[in-house]
């Protein structure tokens, strides 16, 4: 659904005027050096279903699962780079990254690559990295072969809540990616970090990102699965960690699955909850919708009855505004973030 106007014409103004509001709705929520590093488009959200479009400093990153956009891309992206132009934003590409299989639904084929954009006078990029800063830190971004578009944009003010509070402290950071709450809880002066990844160039990424920015003495990358090191931390009752932090991937991405991924989120929870002290602090968060926020909450509850512990909320937060809730349509109103203290 693109439009509930009996008067719309879909022709190039009217994209043009949905993508300028886009725009001009990113600078003021996003202002300053955050528009340099922010989402452009999120979907339905932006009334473009089925588009995503992520700013990494000069590069633009798309993603499109929707026939109705793909036929259409062309003239939007055009407009897009114009619009950024005159507004004198350097831009030197744009990359699709459509190795997604949801695709296939709409029986279009998988691929990534440089969108063509030599008619509006850019030469194809030589490279897909760039750098972007984001709360001040200093990361590099990989857009052909990092997650999803390449970096997690919607925690951005999550990270300095987690920032906020991390002095002195040591912690743990589940589920790491690229290092960025672990960095973040590093400039905010926390004792040590320990940054968990199964994945071994995640761990690598972060390790260049600490090096990068100064704090390598500080974070320090460990390659392990998550649930297995939680155990095996409970096990042997080490009261090493303050400070837990657990931004997992979605455990879910069906109504189906979610009596599943509410036992996953559970397990990483209570293990959090005996690992730390009495006054030690927790940092929650899932990225899916179908886990809404009154299951997750009650996961949460049950988590902390069973590891006999109260938990004080410091705070409850949500994605970045650059990632908007449309009240409409609950698909869009997907992350939860809950920082709690332990008493």
């Amino acid at each position: 659904l693109i439009s509930t106007n009996t008067n719309d014409k879909f022709d190039a103004d009217f994209w043009e005027r949905r993508l300028r509001y886009a725009i001009d709705y990113r600078r003021t929520v996003m202002p300053g050096a955050d528009f340099k590093c922010c989402r452009l488009i999120f979907g339905e959200a932006d009334h473009f279903p089925g588009l995503t479009v992520d700013r990494f400093n000069d590069i633009l990153v798309a993603q499109t699962l929707s026939l109705g956009i793909e036929v259409r891309k062309e003239l939007i992206f055009n407009l897009l780079y114009k619009i950024l132009r005159e507004q004198g934003e350097e831009i030197r590409g744009l990359y699709e990254r459509n190795d997604v299989k949801i695709r296939l639904l709409e029986g279009m084929e998988e691929n990534k690559g440089w969108f063509d954009l030599s008619a509006l006078g850019l030469p194809r990029p030589d490279t897909c990295l760039t750098e972007i800063v984001e709360n001040g830190i200093r990361y590099n971004v990989d857009v052909e072969n990092g997650q999803k578009t390449g970096f997690f944009l919607d925690q951005k003010y999550n990270r300095q809540a987690i920032a906020k509070i991390a002095r002195g402290k040591h912690v743990l950071d589940c589920f790491t990616h690229t290092g960025a709450f672990a960095l973040n809880a590093a400039v905010g002066g926390a004792a040590s970090v320990t940054a968990v990844d199964i994945s071994a160039e995640a761990v690598q990424m972060t390790d260049a990102n600490a090096s990068k920015n100064g704090l390598d003495k500080v974070v320090k990358g460990l390659k392990a699965n998550v649930f297995d090191l939680l155990s095996e931390l409970v096990n042997n009752k080490s009261r090493e960690y303050d400070f837990i932090i657990l931004d997992p991937p979605a455990f879910t991405k069906s109504g189906s699955t979610v009596k599943n991924a509410i036992r996953g989120y559970k397990e990483i929870n209570l293990k959090a909850m005996k690992l730390l002290p009495r006054g030690g602090y927790l940092a929650t968060c899932s990225c899916s919708h179908f886990m809404d926020n009154e299951l997750f909450i009650k996961m949460v509850q049950s988590a902390a009855r069973d590891a006999d512990v109260s938990l004080k909320l410091i705070e409850a937060r949500r994605q970045s505004p650059d990632h908007p809730t449309l009240m409409n349509v609950p698909e869009t109103d997907y992350l939860k973030f809950y920082l709690f203290q332990l008493v």
